[in-house]
């Protein structure tokens, strides 16, 4: 593998879009090169990892020979890439997406001259097991190769004549004004037989309309319309369309920090995202999605309470075991390489909270109720009452000694608040709402007397700590207590003074050591929306709107966003493209939409916001 001298490092994030076909994604760089692709699934082993390393370990370009200036965008509402790269001589334009509901996952790139003459290249590193094995390429026929290793099997399938050199496949060839040329790259399983080809001007034309059906069931959103419907549009395609579960995120180990082992895999779902993802989902006008959702979490935390976990495959696996990929030399150097994710055998009471407000909040929407619904409840409820006062490792998913976090300790009000507030069809279920009022008024009580720093009057990050936490701001939101609460208005103020870097909001203060990690991180972009939702609840509506135009300007070209952001070097950070980033963009965007200027009792009425009002 060190047989070809040229060493290539991933793009910036940022210069990253996505392509998908609602099964798994690749991301495409604007120099043509497409640098991360797992199959068959978001989960399942990269074929090329040059996102986390270089050019041997896997990636395919497409490109000019020579130097270019380079356009992008998405087609309207969708996920088919046109990249145009402008040369001395000519233009040429790389259209790139996957068929959508195709029985093998695929890559189409169609390279369009527009004019003059392009000379381009072409080179396929194709390196199975994140970034490792290198596959047999054989030749089936003068249009057709296949590359095999172990149970994979990639097939290409052009017009163009290509070699192998190095380990790689690569060709030359130039376009003039008005030709055009097509590449397919097909997954299949190595045993069995090559897939079909297919035509790809039908395939275009399927995948195009497609998504423009979907991306058009988008409510109006006023001048937020297009950053809504690319954020819905995102999240879709983060959707594993076989079960309905949605991955945080399609990439692995991008780090929070540069260079920094803050570097996990975010290619499962986790329950703590269901309440806004659903909300976003069912307030844009997608009941289906958010019903298929709901349905989802329902069939993943299926079995015995205590074994719940915070977040499953895309399928509902639980086996989500962490190992280092030591060949990787990560993202502009940034180790360890990570997949799977420990956090899954964490104890994050939140979770518990997340799960009874999505019923809940399912039910206010109208979706029609899932299997064992209440019966999931109860046993769901009985097991937080044994545990709810027990330390955890909170939604930060710290790696340092668990402790008794606020935000957790209302999210467990949320499930008992949330449940004694469904309605009782009998007398033995009025017993059990009256009796998860008491442990809700209790808990209350505790968090009250325990998370309020005395000095200050604010809430802090856990019982008896002096910190602050971006997860406070989710007080308000889910209805803990009103947002004009002086305790609330105090915990908002020590917020901005504490965790504001250039305006944008870090998750909670690193140098604490709280998370047993090096510190330093860069400002949490969902936590970020979350403050232009305090300061819409709070009455200061032109400083959430203003926030929030800061915050989308910060999404790349197409309309992506990370899971962080350096507001010092204005670059992304962190997993991408990020779902909480998208979700907390819809809702906010939405929440503005809905929430009136001035009178309070027309915000309180906001479909969007989690209060129990």
């Amino acid at each position: 593998m060190n047989e070809h001298p040229v060493m290539f490092a991933g793009s910036p994030i940022e210069d990253y879009a996505m392509i998908g076909d609602c099964r798994t994604a690749a991301l495409v760089s604007r120099n043509g090169s497409i640098d991360w692709f797992c199959a068959p699934r978001f989960d399942s082993q990269a074929c090329f990892a040059a996102l986390l390393g270089t050019a041997e370990n896997g990636r395919w370009l497409i490109a000019p020979k020579e130097k270019a200036k380079t356009r992008r965008r998405y087609r309207d509402g969708g996920l088919v890439l046109d990249t145009t790269f402008t040369t001395k001589h000519g233009i040429v334009t790389i259209t790139d997406f996957m068929p959508i509901n195709c029985e093998h996952m695929s890559i189409v790139r169609i390279v369009t001259c527009r004019k003059g003459k392009v000379a381009m290249n072409t080179e396929l590193t194709i390196r199975f097991d994140y970034g490792i094995t290198v596959p047999w390429v054989s030749h089936v026929d003068k249009l057709t190769l296949t590359a095999v290793a172990g149970p994979h099997m990639l097939v290409m399938r052009t017009p163009v004549k290509l070699r192998g050199k190095d380990l790689r496949t690569v060709g030359e060839f130039e376009m003039k004004a008005g030709e055009r040329v097509a590449f397919v790259l097909t997954y299949a399983p190595s045993f069995h037989p090559v897939p079909e080809a297919f035509d790809v001007d039908v395939a275009l034309l399927h995948t195009e309309t497609f998504w423009e059906d979907w991306s058009s069931r988008c409510m109006p959103c006023g001048d937020s319309h297009k950053h809504v419907v690319r954020s819905l549009v995102t999240l879709k395609a983060l959707s594993y369309q076989p079960t309905g579960g949605m991955v945080a995120a399609v990439t692995t180990s991008l780090p929070e920090k540069w260079a920094g082992p803050r570097n996990w895999d975010y290619r499962y779902c986790w329950l703590r995202d269901a309440t806004f993802t659903l909300l976003a989902f069912l307030n844009a006008g997608y009941r289906e999605e958010a019903d298929v959702w709901q349905n989802w979490l329902i069939r993943a935390i299926a079995g015995s309470p205590d074994q719940i976990q915070t977040m499953y495959g895309v399928g509902g696996e639980r086996r989500l075991d962490e190992w280092e990929v030591s060949w990787l030399p990560g993202y502009h150097g940034a180790v360890p390489c990570r997949i799977g994710n420990a956090a899954a055998s964490q104890l994050q009471l939140d979770i518990y909270g997340e799960l009874a407000d999505v019923a809940a909040q399912a039910v206010k929407g109208g979706l029609p109720p899932p299997p064992r619904r209440r019966e999931v409840r109860e046993v769901m409820l009985a097991h937080l009452a044994k545990i709810w006062r027990n330390p955890d490792e909170g939604i930060w998913e710290i790696r340092g000694p668990r402790q008794q976090f606020t935000h957790s300790k209302v999210m467990a009000w949320v499930a008992f608040d949330r449940a004694s507030r469904t309605e009782a069809r009998n007398k033995r279920e009025r017993a059990l709402c009256k009796r998860w009022k008491r442990i809700a008024d209790e808990i209350h009580a505790d968090i009250c007397k325990n998370a309020v720093d005395p000095k200050r009057g604010c809430f802090v990050q856990s019982y008896g700590s002096k910190q602050m936490d971006a997860s406070l701001l989710l007080l308000s939101i889910v209805g803990f207590l009103p947002p004009r609460d002086k305790r609330i208005r105090r915990t908002v103020e020590e917020i901005e003074r504490h965790l504001l870097v250039d305006g944008f909001v870090l998750r909670y203060e690193t140098e604490s050591g709280v998370d047993g990690l090096p510190a330093g991180e860069g400002a949490f972009l969902a936590c970020s929306f979350w403050l232009a939702d305090n300061y819409l609840l709070l009455g200061r509506r032109a400083e959430a709107e203003k926030l929030f135009r800061r915050l989308t300007k910060i999404c790349n070209d197409v309309g992506l966003l990370s899971e962080e952001y350096d507001p010092r070097t204005k670059r992304m950070l962190g997993n991408f493209p990020q779902a909480f980033s998208h979700v907390a963009l819809v809702n906010t965007a939405l929440n503005l939409i809905h929430a009136a200027p001035t009178k309070r009792r027309e915000r309180k009425k906001t479909p969007v916001l989690r209060n129990k009002s």
